[in-house]
């Protein structure tokens, strides 16, 4: 939940406590008690978890954890397809106590070895148009559908766009990449699981410290 749409359903919630308080017999005193407490709970979110409380606290919950394995699932992709690719990772990190930890408003996030130029030749383009794509061919193969990887889209688009390709040709190339990236995975789906299965044991979560912190 964004924190615009956090605010909103909290100032909502407040507004409808005061006009069916009386009708309920709820004290103003109540009222008033709820309305601290639900902008004190927005104000603790912003501070410390920069809008992101509701992703933690989700997944520190109790099905949270298959929360985390499918973001695990996704950035195992991507890691695996750059090692084949053999492209720098930086770190891998699941979930969003992670990320806000290493200053990320994000889920989840493999951080690959930036391109030494902005404008890059076709091979090169395509490595990354596998290598970016991975993660949400990950989550096809093993949910049926992708929710993560719209940075991933966009920094795709803009590799492109900055190396001067056209739009065809870029389309057509990445629907290449991703059919190669499909049958890559398809054929190491044990290794995927493995893969995640080690992201997915590294992961913190609320109440539940980073091993070597214990």
């Amino acid at each position: 939940m964004t924190q615009p749409l956090a605010a909103g359903l909290a100032v909502a919630l407040i507004s409808l406590a005061a006009i069916l308080g009386p009708f309920l017999g709820l004290s103003p005193w109540i009222v008033t008690l709820i309305a601290g407490l639900g902008l004190g709970s927005l104000t603790l979110d912003a501070a410390r978890f920069g809008g992101r409380g509701g992703h933690v606290l989700a997944e520190a919950l109790p099905g949270g954890r298959a929360r985390l394995r499918r973001i695990a699932i996704h950035e195992a992709g991507h890691l695996l397809v750059a090692r084949q690719e053999e492209m720098a990772v930086r770190q891998v990190l699941v979930g969003s106590l992670a990320c806000l930890r290493a200053g990320l408003n994000t889920s989840g996030s493999t951080e690959l070895e930036p391109p030494a130029h902005a404008k890059l030749p076709a091979e090169e383009l395509r490595r990354w148009s596998r290598v970016l794509q991975a993660g949400m061919v990950a989550e096809q193969l093993v949910y049926g559908q992708s929710v993560g990887g719209s940075d991933d889209r966009a920094l795709l688009g803009r590799l492109w766009g900055l190396s001067g390709q056209d739009v065809d040709t870029a389309q057509r190339e990445q629907r290449r990449a991703r059919r190669e990236v499909e049958a890559q995975l398809r054929a190491s789906q044990q290794q995927l699981q493995s893969e995640a299965d080690a992201l997915l044991a590294l992961a913190p979560r609320l109440g539940r410290p980073l091993v070597g912190e214990a």
